[in-house]
């Protein structure tokens, strides 16, 4: 798959940190329109290629949910890694804020190179961008996307499938557990080429003693009709 500047729709300005930061406070997520429609039913269509990936899952197996999904190999497909480069610089601005504000001094680094550089020498790998394949009744239950000691702190869905006319459910859902409070589920209306970004496992919040954790998790609720195809974009690579 050769890449284009075409193929994926945002500017430095679609992505700013500030706006993105915001919103990430404000609820939990944000979104942007990323992918025209032409470059998802590309994308979707990779699913059955395996050489293109080093790992296939079926959910089910595992306890996770029903369905399946795929990690990509190295080389990534072009329009992936270019995504991938593209998106980290703002996300690591942000994620620096995030460590800031909880009294921690390391930071991540400006570029998507020099971070996966520090995974690899941590022994952390093996790519973890991913395709996923949910068709009816599936699901994928609440989790967090932690490979090994580093984590970089948000990642990126991106779905690639029209809502009501390729699949209908299969609602894209976060859950925030609050201290001593009962837990707030989000559902997050996505349309096909648009990306949620969102916290991998927590997310900072101010208390009346300062900032605390918010713990995250993420999942997908069932699949009624139609199938449902997302590309991750997660940023640390896998032990």
């Amino acid at each position: 798959m050769r890449y284009d500047r075409t193929m994926f729709d945002f500017s430095p300005d679609t992505v700013r940190p500030a706006d993105l930061a915001a919103e990430l406070a404000g609820q939990g997520y944000a979104t942007r329109m990323l992918l025209p429609a032409g470059t998802c039913a590309t994308l979707a269509a990779l699913y059955d290629d395996n050489q293109r990936f080093r790992k296939r899952i079926a959910m089910e197996q595992h306890g996770y949910g029903n369905g399946e999904y795929k990690y990509f190999a190295y080389p990534l497909p072009d329009i992936v890694e270019a995504m991938r480069t593209a998106l980290y610089p703002s996300l690591a601005a942000i994620a620096n804020a995030w460590r800031m504000a909880f009294g921690e001094t390391a930071i991540f680094p400006d570029t998507l190179d020099a971070y996966l550089a520090l995974c690899h020498a941590a022994g952390q790998t093996r790519p973890t961008p991913l395709l996923l394949r949910y068709g009816p009744g599936g699901f994928n239950c609440l989790h967090q996307d932690l490979y090994g000691d580093l984590v970089f702190p948000l990642q990126v869905a991106v779905l690639l499938n029209a809502p009501g006319a390729d699949f209908t459910g299969g609602e894209f859902i976060l859950v925030e557990q609050r201290p001593r409070a009962q837990s707030r589920p989000v559902v997050v209306p996505l349309r096909q080429g648009e990306a949620a970004i969102f916290p991998v496992h927590h997310r900072p919040a101010m208390g009346t003693r300062g900032p605390y954790r918010l713990t995250m998790r993420h999942g997908v609720s069932r699949i009624n009709t139609g199938q449902r195809h997302t590309l991750g974009l997660i940023f640390h690579d896998a032990a």
